[in-house]
């Protein structure tokens, strides 16, 4: 079967628009009110271009100082990877904002929302049958969902509009309802939109949203909103009458409608030792079986990034010892008390008997890892403590996945490795997840979904009937399968900008970031170095510790004596700008946020 998936290619909008007087630059209500508009399918096409290129809902990742989605779960202060600043939201540190300026919240944040509804205001003017028109309303739902499941996991209850309105339209002054209903009316559009959508074997796909994406983007919602209202079943967050049985079946029936398409599957089965790190950092994955929508730049074209420069070094990110330390060893079992485990004194001795994912994931001084420093093929050999702190390293766990080690790419501007946003891998986690949380989950079912992640990398299979104890789990009281299989997906979707999410829908943040403070690598392992540059050693000296040494990026921040100060009552959501309750009574504040 030939594979044919998405590739979304930085300036084709930009080209289309450009050969169209620019207009979906401009706002819907005076660009394309022209009535020569809207009249075949090329006009319906062009159009629908513009969604691909909104920041809202496909970043293009394109700023400085940006590791692109490698560099989110850092930003966001998680357990697994952290930046060089902590992350204020995580330490309870966010202030009520008066205006709407610079939050989620501000006018411009909703201006794709006007675009796409304007478009299904608008499309059925065009003499094209609907046959025709289904693919590209499909993707309008398909991008309509994305961009209200972005504010639900900002604010939770958010005003729903479905059609454009004017400035004295009834509908500014709704109120929020409630997510249970935006998640319903999100999944009805996904229906809709998953009957609409071609096959991404279909010709008619090529370059643009199919099916897989549609399921993927349902099972992932569901999933995200299944588990928040089981989790926080009871609190002032959770939804009253619901456990999240109903999504989380949504979410393990889309997933699993995914997998019976047969149309995806996981590349590099046959590479067990690079074949997961290579999968990150291709330039184009127009004939990859597993990813299903990405974005392609093109230095011809000037279009591309920056991040290969910071993934170089540390790029002021830092993966954690937490994250490390849930890497199993192979024999299938966890690190504690394991006579496979090699301990951590060194980089090159942490990978020792582990699940090969680790050391496709961090950079290790063992010669198979490759960076560039103004050469090619230059040799890791520790981290980047001396730089600056925009390139430096944070906890001596550098990432080593995303990191394409071809040395044009690190040249400023001149890196072209796509962006993956949707990969098969994922259905297969949430497939896995829902069917565990719903206490149905099978031994096939871990066959169908988990074990063949594990496959990829040679891991022992995860078994139901025989799963060894870890007194190092991350969930005591849940049970042992919930606790792998949310292991397996910690360590599978690593540093891809999945975890803040995953603590927030578990209500995990007591558990995981609460009163503690992350760490990194063992620091004597860094000291008396013969080869080490100037400024080294005394970068290293000048790292914090804890007492069993291992290093403690945070450990002389003010307010961090006793870690996070997470606000559980209040910090699960953001808060509503005062003006905007003001202006419409109708808003109600998030919990504890008044």
């Amino acid at each position: 079967m030939k594979y044919i998936h998405i590739a979304i290619f930085t300036c084709l909008a930009c080209f289309m628009m450009a050969c169209n007087d620019d207009f979906l630059d401009r706002t819907p209500e005076t660009s394309i009110s022209d009535p020569d508009f809207w009249k075949s399918e090329n006009d319906i096409r062009l159009y629908a271009n513009n969604f691909y290129n909104k920041e809202e809902l496909l970043p293009n990742y394109k700023a400085y100082f940006n590791m692109g989605p490698f560099g989110i779960d850092a930003d966001d202060g998680t357990d697994t990877q952290i930046a060089l600043e902590y992350n204020r939201r995580m330490n309870g540190e966010l202030l009520r904002p008066e205006k709407s300026n610079d939050t989620p919240w501000e006018i411009k944040s909703w201006e794709v929302l006007r675009n796409i509804n304007y478009f299904m205001d608008n499309y059925k003017k065009a003499n094209v049958s609907e046959q025709n028109l289904q693919q590209y309303v499909g993707e309008a739902l398909f991008f309509r969902s994305l961009f209200y499941f972005n504010k639900l996991r900002q604010y939770g209850d958010v005003p729903f509009v479905s059609k454009v309105l004017s400035t004295n339209s009834p509908e500014l002054m709704n109120i929020r309802i409630s997510r249970a209903a935006l998640v319903d009316s999100l999944m009805r559009d996904l229906d809709l939109a998953n009957t609409y959508l071609p096959d991404k074997n279909e010709g008619k796909a090529l370059g643009r949203i199919n099916k897989e994406a549609g399921l993927l983007l349902q099972a992932r919602i569901a999933l995200y909103e299944g588990s928040w209202e089981k989790y926080h079943a009871g609190t002032n967050f959770g939804v009253d009458g619901s456990d999240g049985k109903t999504l989380l079946q949504k979410a393990a029936a889309a997933s699993k409608q995914l997998i019976d398409l047969n149309s995806c599957d996981l590349d590099n089965t046959h590479d067990k030792q690079w074949g997961y790190w290579r999968l990150f950092n291709q330039e184009d994955y127009a004939s990859s079986k597993e990813i299903i929508l990405f974005r392609k730049y093109s230095l011809s074209e000037n279009v591309t990034h920056l991040r290969s420069r910071y993934s170089s070094f540390g790029g002021a990110r830092g993966v954690t010892k937490a994250m490390v330390d849930s890497y199993l060893c192979t024999d299938g079992k966890a690190i504690a008390a394991n006579t496979l485990y090699m301990g951590d004194d060194k980089l090159s001795d942490l990978i020792q008997n582990r699940d090969p994912r680790l050391a496709q994931t961090i950079y290790v001084n063992d010669d198979q890892h490759y960076q560039f420093t103004g050469a090619a093929n230059i040799k890791f050999k520790y981290p980047a403590f001396e730089l600056n702190n925009q390139t430096r390293s944070v906890t001596g766990y550098d990432l080593y996945k995303g990191h394409n080690p071809d040395y044009k790419q690190y040249n400023e501007a001149q890196s072209t490795t796509a962006t993956i946003y949707f990969r098969y891998a994922e259905a297969l986690l949430i497939y896995a997840e829902a069917m565990g949380e719903l206490g149905e989950i099978s031994q096939n079912d871990l066959d169908l979904s988990i074990n063949k992640l594990r496959d990829r990398v040679g891991m022992p299979h995860l078994k139901i009937a025989n799963i060894a104890h870890d007194p190092n789990w991350d969930f005591p009281a849940l049970s042992p399968i919930i606790n792998e299989i949310r292991r397996e997906r910690k360590v599978e979707l690593a540093c891809e900008g999945f975890r803040k999410d995953d603590i927030y829908r578990w209500a995990a943040i007591e558990i995981l970031i609460a009163g503690k403070r992350p760490l990194g690598a063992k620091k004597q392992q860094f000291l008396g170095l013969a080869d080490a540059p100037e400024g080294f050693e005394g970068a290293v000296n000048a790292l914090q510790t804890n007492a069993n040494g291992y290093i403690d990026p945070y450990a002389t921040y003010n307010g961090m004596g006793s870690g996070y100060n997470f606000k559980l009552n209040r910090d699960y959501l953001l808060p509503i700008p005062l003006l905007e309750i003001t202006l419409n009574d109708k808003l109600k504040q998030n919990p504890n946020w008044e």
